[in-house]
């Protein structure tokens, strides 16, 4: 079966593109990200300069101009078409207590600038330490607990800027 990809270059030009079309062309591979290219007996340098598999986004160079891709499968139609997104941002704005616990360490300060993943805070419940890191990049607008704080299930512990 011919699978079908839908493409969007620049956010301006749509293409659909078949595997039988992929396995038609005449790539040669440099490296792992260079190409050379021959169609119509032209000959083209392409380069990966930027990949984000998870938002399918894609910047390719070719003879020296840069392009942006998107490239979506029939699965990623079908999960857009539902109204979900695949590799969306996250948009949590604030962070609560996940449990009952007590306050360690906080590692961050209002106006703060963090990238997802970076430690928090640290909440002790039953006898553990729980590292609490941002879910997302974005600026600390608010903290609403101080060093030594006991706080219960659901306290908002932080507030990011919108």
């Amino acid at each position: 079966m011919d699978k079908i990809f839908k493409t969007k270059v620049n956010d301006t030009f749509d293409f659909e593109i078949s595997s039988e079309d992929v396995s038609k062309l005449d790539a040669l591979e440099v490296s792992e990200s260079q190409f050379h290219v021959l169609h119509n007996n032209i000959s083209y340098r392409a380069s990966i300069v930027d990949s984000n598999f998870n938002n399918k986004t894609y910047q390719v160079k070719v003879n020296n101009n840069i392009y942006k891709i998107n490239i979506y499968n029939n699965l990623d139609l079908l999960i857009k078409e539902m109204g979900f997104a695949t590799g969306a941002s996250k948009h949590v704005n604030s962070i609560k207590a996940p449990m009952p616990g007590l306050i360690l360490e906080i590692s961050v300060k209002a106006g703060q600038e963090v990238k997802e993943d970076e430690p928090l805070l640290i909440l002790e419940a039953m006898k553990m330490e729980n590292v609490i890191t941002s879910p997302r990049d974005g600026v600390i607008k608010t903290i609403n607990v101080e060093k030594g704080d006991a706080v219960e299930k659901n306290h908002l512990l932080i507030e990011f800027s919108a």
